[in-house]
């Protein structure tokens, strides 16, 4: 009995086959013989085992030159700065000075200035005693600054946000020192006097009042000159 097979009864998978594998499929398909259809089994068996070892070779090799994904990110390490320790405030020292005063002091703590008000510090200095009244007037600045810091920190502070304004003025004598002293302190404002031990314990040469609004030193200063 012989078979007859046309090109039409190829099997559809013979399309992925290689060309010359194809031609070799419909030739052995043409022929009438069993040893025709027998090595036909034995090239697509072949043809198959090539296909697959060259699939296999290429996931192979695709899998080696992309390294697996471990979903973790490298994140560049960063040197972490030690923190700045804040600096220290010094304090300035303070002469050694006898704070009793004569006339004693008002509510330091009542007085306050606006966020934008100017205060000041002024310093008195008698012009009759014909002295340098520069280290007295320092060591005295440093006693008000004192006062304040005890009494009324926060105007204190406000001093020294605005400027830390001093301004010197002349004085005529010692009572008028005392009497501006006076007025001052009724005001509650901080007023020091200071006395120099060239002249005598008991001789007042230099007036310290504030730091305080400019307005409210005024009223006490405002008709001095400047030094």
């Amino acid at each position: 009995m012989s078979i007859t097979i046309t090109h039409s009864r190829i099997p559809t998978q013979a399309h992925i086959l290689p060309a010359p594998s194809r031609q070799l499929l419909i030739a052995f398909m043409s022929s009438d013989s069993l040893s025709s259809h027998i090595a036909l089994g034995l090239v697509l068996s072949l043809t198959s085992i090539g296909v697959g070892y060259k699939f296999a070779t290429v996931a192979s090799s695709s899998s080696q030159a992309t390294p697996p994904s471990t979903g973790v990110t490298n994140i560049p390490q960063t040197q972490v700065q030690p923190a700045l320790s804040e600096p220290e405030v010094q304090t300035p020292e303070v002469a050694a000075e006898d704070d009793a005063e004569d006339i004693p002091d008002g509510d330091l703590d009542a007085v306050s200035a606006g966020w934008t008000e100017q205060c000041k510090m002024v310093l008195i200095v008698r012009t009759d005693l014909k002295m340098a009244p520069g280290t007295i007037a320092t060591q005295l600045s440093v006693r008000c600054y004192k006062a304040l810091t005890a009494k009324n920190p926060k105007l204190l502070r406000h001093w020294e946000f605005t400027g830390q304004a001093k301004i010197a003025l002349k004085g005529k004598s010692e009572d008028q020192l005392l009497e501006l002293q006076a007025i001052a302190k009724s005001l509650n404002l901080c007023a020091r006097v200071a006395t120099s031990r060239e002249l005598g314990d008991n001789v007042r040469t230099v007036l310290a009042i504030g730091p305080a609004p400019v307005n409210l030193v005024n009223e006490v200063t405002g008709k001095l000159r400047l030094l």
